[in-house]
């Protein structure tokens, strides 16, 4: 992939109209920003090419409309924000109320060299994520007509066939950005030069979500930890009894599978001893306390909803990580939106920290963890910012993104 410099040393960024597609799907309480990480993360690119001279309009998607405009998706408060973090640096920016109607081509015609445009939510136009290549191949050319330039540095969408990700970068001169570029030699550490011991630790709700990485990754880690929601369907699948934690019974087949081939290629597959419960979901809102119960795998009572890693198991999973020196941690270890449940994450991200490995942090709900529960992003290795991406990479799947950058 070319990156911004070789455009730059190739005079197509002075002066020129430049695309930028970022990825600023921020989560938002109301018209609040509750994590800008995404949007801090994007940072780095927009104001190298606005210092270098362009003239840069930013897009972005923003939660899931429906292909019309609704204010609840609006970049509203993602282009208040970007705008102060841009300020910083004398940068001035605007925000068009559309993608490619009458304000955002006006927006862009009053554009001087140095400044910046955000667009409005580019799912606002049905043609963005449309399955007819047509029909997603006439929005890419209206987008193509505001720039003269196309740089991709949405890794949390490059994993997506969608019209400014995928369609758009062949339709102008095209590179990857900053952060694209960080992201994929991260990702190639953890996928072709792989400094061993290598651990994985994954959690998050659904084991059918993490299906393909845990089959990718059983030729290629040394060790795989395995906590939060998606746990008890493997202790369902080692006989154990999990009461009314969330359990997957379709998957109990193709778990016995991996357990069995990880067993068989000497992959340590290290699970919890034990766990924190309630026989009640807790309440995320008001984060009230619950009447936490911690019981041993063997002994989870029938009317216990599993919620978190046990004490037993932080220390479990500390000590499979110290030894390490490659780490990957793609999603939490219990509910850690609520104080009660959120100590497994909580040691885990601190494992990581104590580790002398090369940490990397597998974007989503574990890079919003990491940030909620007060640690210093600084102190791991890589925190990504796309989780999808990230596990459809180490999958060894094709990304639509990097592709259309690569050609």
């Amino acid at each position: 992939m070319k990156t911004i410099d070789d455009l730059i040393g190739q005079g197509q960024v002075a002066g020129k109209r430049v695309f930028v597609r970022a990825d600023l799907n921020v989560p938002l309480a109301g018209q609040t920003i509750t994590d800008d990480g995404r949007i801090r993360a994007a940072v780095p690119t927009i104001t190298k090419l606005a210092q270098a001279g362009a003239r840069v309009i930013v897009a972005s998607h923003l939660g899931r409309p429906k292909g019309e405009p609704d204010p609840q998706f609006s970049l509203a408060p993602v282009a208040a924000r970007l705008g102060e973090l841009l300020d910083r640096d004398g940068i001035s920016t605007a925000f068009a109320t559309d993608t490619v109607g009458d304000s955002a081509r006006a927006t862009v015609e009053g554009l001087a060299d140095g400044q910046v445009a955000l667009l409005e939510n580019l799912r606002f136009n049905a043609g963005e994520t449309a399955k007819d290549d047509a029909e997603r191949g006439a929005f890419a050319d209206r987008l193509a007509a505001l720039a003269d330039t196309y740089v991709g540095d949405g890794f949390g969408a490059v994993h997506r066939k969608h019209a400014s990700v995928y369609d758009l970068p062949a339709r102008l001169p095209h590179a990857a950005g900053l952060l694209i570029a960080t992201e994929v030699g991260v990702l190639r550490k953890l996928t072709e030069d792989v400094t061993r011991p290598y651990a994985v630790v994954l959690g998050g709700s659904k084991v059918s979500d993490k299906l393909g990485v845990i089959d990718h990754l059983l030729e290629k880690a040394d060790r795989i930890l395995v906590g939060g929601g998606m746990v008890f369907t493997f202790l369902k699948a080692q006989g154990h009894e999990v009461g009314k934690s969330l359990l997957q019974e379709d998957q109990l087949p193709v778990v016995r599978e991996y357990l069995e081939r990880a067993a068989a290629k000497g992959v340590e597959f290290v699970l919890p001893v034990d766990v924190v419960g309630a026989t009640a979901f807790p309440d995320l809102k008001t984060k009230a306390p619950s009447s936490p119960v911690t019981a041993p795998v063997d002994a989870i009572p029938a009317d216990v909803i599993g919620l978190d890693i046990g004490p037993e198991s932080r220390k479990l999973f500390a000590a499979k990580l110290a030894d390490t020196a490659t780490v990957f941690w793609n999603g939490p270890m219990g509910v850690f939106e609520h104080p009660d449940y959120a100590e497994g994450t909580r040691a885990v991200a601190q494992a990581l920290i104590d580790s002398p490995a090369f940490t990397v942090v597998g974007g989503g709900d574990s890079a919003a963890a990491v940030r909620i529960l007060g640690f210093d992003e600084n102190a791991f290795g890589h925190i990504s910012t796309g989780g999808g991406a990230s596990l459809e990479y180490l999958e060894g799947k094709t990304l639509p993104g990097l592709a259309a950058l690569e050609g």
